[in-house]
Order: structure tokens, then C-alpha cells, then sequence
């Protein structure tokens, strides 16, 4: 194969057009292109009457080495590489099952690939499989009723299954983990679009389908999924793990824990820390849901090309340095999708995003947040982070009626310093319903005054942004894990020895593939070095 970075098109060529400026790059007939392969397509909308499409392609042709070396200055043109993800080489395994607990992106591949290399893993899940949590998700959605143990933090697939489902990551990925980790969402019913598309997003309808065909594999590979299955002790011994021990009475023998835990797993944190699991407060972020209507978004993205088939719904990612010394950005841009309830505790308010498949809600939405550090938190315990969510969170609740209703302000009555009132053309999407009020009452001083900073900056970047009947919903406060659960650089705790904290809620992943890749890590530390070899 050669590689052919930066080939552009119009968005809307015609099929044919692609083998036409291959070919044209080369200067070679027909005859030469075998074939070829879309590696990575993305969009470029910074010239509005100009959006083009920008491709990289890997060719088989005829005569390739001469080529190459006709092409040898050409810094866009190269031999392909390999993208071909290798499992490790073990020998015969014995020992009880590793345990991973958690089914999140994390989770799930630290079990599929342990059972890909025949080591017959046990996945625990706290919360219930995929289609029994929905039901109770949108119980809670449309009535109010919240299950502590079901949730859309809690349950098969983790967080992420209620989510727009993206498959962004900037990790390096030089032995093809994430590639591994997008062909195994293909075979389980993802779209073979997001093994080339810039920004692939899977939608949470097609999420829901996808995890449930994991779970499957993993068992048809001889590994168990346990669902209702809460970690709540570990049995150690001569400092290495002797035993999960979970819903308090029963004991599983294992000598490898990994802990995949969600970003939500507060009791499971607390548990850690009493048995003296070394952890740290880390920063995270807070902040609200800002909604517009997607055609507003479109207009500004795409200009005179908004709305068209082949673009489909426009996002955006925005950030502004403040003169305090704080920063405010967007994060899990929703393109035609929903702000949702995502509360796991009794008593708070957590709000999130989700986009399905088709991305065709009326409304667009993104998280608009503020970075803090362990220095706000106003303590110096390892769990800090999660007092201050719940402060924010359960003030929230309070502000919105004590009743899972949001809280909801306007942007232009959140610049004037006045509560809002009533709502303008931007309907609100999340569920079960909104309370309109001043956000002030439920953030933090320092987060108010950067957002109405970075707010008119933004509109500068992405004109309509500041629209004054936008829809400020608050509190986002679960973008990423506030502990790290330290490890070594054989991945295990300083402290246990087989005890493996993984992915995003440990503190070193945010995002499902970022997520799903330190999976695939775990299962390659724990094959080469804590299980003993025949």
C-alpha cells in the first residue's frame, strides 16, 4: 500500500472523483489503482463558500516501489503502515479468573481482550444489563424516580452509553490499540464510517445494541458477566489482592482485581480509601449545558451549505483564556441532541448530554465548563473532589425545587444578573422538567464570573453563541473523574499487588476510546506479568 495524506474535494463530489485524484496525484493510468481504502475523512468549513472534503487514502497499486521513489519528496505521499492491532503471546495460564469490575469502555475491553487470549475473566457490573437500565433510566426521565444502582452513570456500558457516543481521542497510539478498539465496535454493529471519519460518533441507540453484542462475545470467548454485582471490599493478603468481595457478603477468589470503575463510583472511592488504596485529588471541571437551536449552529458553521445531507448537523469546540486566570471550554458538543439527567445520588442534579445516531433534535448542546484544581476544593483529602461535586450538585437540586427538575437560566438575564423567569424561543430539552432561576445560587462565585467572561468571547468565535435566549442549564459536574487511583508503571497499586486501577474513573482516560484503549492496556499487564506462566 501507499499512503496519500491531503487530498481535497469538494464535499459534495461525485463518487468517481476520489479514484480521479488519486491517480492525478500519481500521474499513472487506471490500470495502476488495484484498489483503495478511505483511512480518514474530515471536513474543512473554514472558508464558508468553500467547504471541502480532505481525504487520506492508503492505494494498492502497481509498481510501487518505483513510486515511492519518484514520490521520495513528497511528504504526502508514503508507504502505508501497518494498522494491524497483535495480541500478546502467552503460554498456559493458571490460576483463578481475573476480575474486572466495571462495564464500561474500559471494562469491556479489559474483559474482551483477556478473553480473546483465553484467560476467561469475570466482569462485575453494579448496575443492570443494558435493557433493563434503560427502562429505568427513562423511568427516572419521565417520572422523577431515581434508582441509586441504575442510572445513567451506573450500569452496562458505564456513562458513556448515554452519550453522543463520540470516538474523538488525541492519545498516541503507536501499536494500533485504537484502531483494535473501533474495528470491535464494526464487528459489534457500529458503522463502518467511524474507522475513517473525523469526529465518528455511534449515537446512544446504537450504543445500547453495540454493548449488549461485547457482552456476548466475551461470554461466547468463555469469560461471565455478572450484572447487580457491587464491588464493596477487597481481600488482601501479604499485600496482594486474595479476593473481590462483593454486595458485602460474598467472596470471589481472584488474584487480579481491575478496577474500571465509572467516574461516579463515590462509595467504591471511600471504600478504597479506608483500606488504604493510595489515591489523589486531581482537577476536573464544572460548569452548565448551554442549548441553541441546531439551525443557528449550522448557519454559523456552514453558511449557505447549512442544512445539506452531506454535512449533516455542525458542531463546534470553543475555549477562552480569562483575565483571572481561569478557562472556560466546551466539551461533549451534542449536535441535535438532548440535555439529560444523569443524577446517581438521591438529593443532586447532574446534567449531561446525548445525541442519537441521527443527531436530528431541534436543539444542539454542549457542556460549557470551568477547569478547578485540588486548591478550590477546600481540603486536602484524596476525595475532596467528590465533596465539592456534592455541594454544587445538591444545591442544584434545592435551587430547582427539590424535585430532579434542572435549574435554568437565560443567557441574557444570566449577563444582567437577574433570575430568569420564563423561557424564549430555545426550549429546553432535559427532563423531567426545569426550573427558571438565577444560576448564581448553584455555582460557584469563580465559575459565574468566568463564564460571563468567556460567554462573549466565544459569540466572537461562533457567532450567535451569546444568543440571548440561549438555555443555560446547570450542574454539569461529572466531565472527569476529581481522584486518580495511583499506579505503577506495571499498572498495578503501589500498595496491591494485582490490583489494577483502569480508565476514566481511576483517573487516566476521558472518553470511550481513551477509555477502551487503557483497557486493552490492562489486559496486556495483566497476561505478561501478574499471572503465572506454565
Amino acid at each position: 500500500m501507499i499512503r496519500l495524506r491531503d487530498i481535497t474535494l469538494p464535499f459534495d463530489h461525485k463518487e468517481e472523483a476520489l479514484a480521479g485524484s488519486i491517480l492525478e496525484r500519481l500521474g499513472i493510468p487506471e490500470h495502476q489503482l488495484l484498489k483503495f481504502t478511505i483511512v480518514h475523512k474530515s471536513i474543512d468549513a473554514r472558508c464558508k463558500n468553500h467547504i471541502v472534503a480532505v481525504y487520506t487514502i492508503d492505494a494498492e497499486l502497481e509498481n510501487e516501489p518505483e513510486l515511492l521513489s519518484r514520490f521520495s519528496q513528497d511528504i504526502r505521499i508514503s508507504a502505508g503502515p501497518c494498522m494491524d492491532y497483535h495480541l500478546p503471546t502467552i503460554g498456559n495460564i493458571h490460576g483463578p479468573s481475573p476480575v474486572v469490575v466495571g462495564s464500561g469502555p474500559c471494562g469491556l475491553f479489559t474483559a474482551l481482550i483477556l478473553a480473546q487470549l483465553g484467560l476467561k475473566p469475570l466482569l462485575i457490573e453494579r448496575g443492570k444489563e443494558v435493557s433493563s437500565r434503560v427502562k429505568d433510566v427513562q423511568n427516572f426521565w419521565h417520572k422523577g424516580q431515581l434508582d441509586p444502582e441504575s442510572n445513567v452513570q451506573f450500569g452496562e456500558g458505564g456513562a458513556g452509553t448515554f452519550s453522543d457516543g463520540k470516538l474523538t481521542t488525541q492519545i498516541k497510539d503507536k501499536y494500533n490499540r485504537s484502531r483494535k478498539v473501533l474495528e470491535e465496535f464494526v464487528m459489534a454493529g457500529a458503522p463502518e464510517e467511524i474507522l475513517y471519519q473525523a469526529g465518528p460518533h455511534i449515537g446512544t441507540d446504537n450504543l445500547v445494541k453495540i454493548v449488549k453484542n461485547l457482552r456476548n462475545t466475551i461470554i461466547s470467548l468463555g469469560g461471565q458477566v455478572r450484572f447487580e454485582t457491587k464491588l464493596t471490599g477487597i481481600k488482601i493478603k501479604d499485600s496482594k489482592v486474595a479476593g473481590a468481595i462483593v454486595n458485602d457478603s460474598e467472596t470471589i477468589e481472584t488474584e487480579t482485581i481491575v478496577l474500571a470503575l465509572g467516574h461516579s463510583a463515590r462509595d467504591t472511592f471511600e471504600m478504597l480509601g479506608q483500606l488504604g488504596i493510595p489515591m489523589e485529588a486531581k482537577p476536573f471541571s464544572i460548569g452548565v449545558r448551554i442549548e441553541h437551536p441546531q439551525s443557528l449552529i449550522d448557519k454559523a458553521q456552514y453558511g449557505k451549505f447549512a442544512s445539506h445531507k452531506l454535512l449533516g448537523p455542525a458542531g463546534y469546540k470553543l475555549v477562552h483564556h480569562c483575565e483571572n486566570g481561569r478557562s472556560a471550554y466546551t466539551f461533549c458538543m451534542c449536535p441535535g441532541g438532548e440535555v439529560i439527567a444523569s443524577s446517581s445520588e438521591p438529593g443532586g442534579i447532574v446534567t449531561n448530554g446525548m445525541s442519537r445516531y441521527s443527531r436530528n433534535h431541534f436543539n444542539a448542546n454542549s457542556a460549557l465548563l470551568v477547569g478547578i484544581t485540588p486548591q478550590d476544593f477546600g481540603s486536602t483529602s484524596p476525595l475532596a473532589g467528590i465533596e465539592f461535586q456534592r455541594k454544587w450538585e445538591r444545591k442544584a437540586f434545592e435551587t430547582g425545587g427539590s424535585n430532579y427538575f434542572a435549574p435554568v437560566q437565560l443567557v441574557g438575564d444570566f449577563f444582567s444578573g437577574r433570575p430568569s423567569n420564563s423561557l424564549g424561543q430555545v426550549h429546553p430539552s432535559y427532563t423531567p422538567g426545569v426550573t427558571p432561576c438565577d444560576l448564581a445560587e448553584c455555582l460557584p462565585g469563580f465559575v459565574i464570573e468566568t463564564l460571563r467572561l468567556a460567554i462573549p468571547q466565544m459569540d466572537k468565535k461562533l457567532k450567535g453563541f451569546a444568543r440571548n435566549d440561549a438555555v443555560m442549564t446547570a450542574v454539569e459536574s461529572r466531565s472527569s473523574s476529581p481522584i486518580r487511583i495511583v499506579r505503577d508503571e506495571t499498572l498495578q497499586s503501589p500498595a496491591v499487588k494485582g490490583l489494577y486501577p483502569a480508565g476514566e474513573g481511576a483517573g487516566y482516560a476521558g472518553g470511550i476510546i481513551s477509555s477502551a484503549v487503557d483497557g486493552v492496556k490492562m489486559a496486556e499487564a495483566i497476561s505478561g506479568k501478574t499471572l503465572k506462566l506454565a
